[in-house]
């Protein structure tokens, strides 16, 4: 998992070639989620609770990106 100490996170590596960055959110109250889904089964490995656009900043700074996909 993410782990948060103060204002520093540790990241937890990603397989490139089977999964891919996403930001899950909620329809019906708006919360967002950072994390990898898995290519092959779907399956979404949740990261990160993303607040605001500093927190997902981060989450892409942090894993390199430079997009991630939205899915609800």
């Amino acid at each position: 998992m993410f782990a948060r100490k103060g204002k520093k996170t540790a990241k937890i590596p990603y397989e490139k070639e089977k999964q891919r960055p996403v930001l899950k959110c909620s329809i019906c109250t708006g919360e967002q989620v950072a994390g990898f889904q898995d290519i092959s089964t779907g399956k979404i490995h949740e990261v990160m609770l993303v607040k605001d656009n500093k927190d997902l900043e981060e989450f892409m700074k942090l894993y390199e990106l430079k997009d991630i996909t939205k899915v609800y």
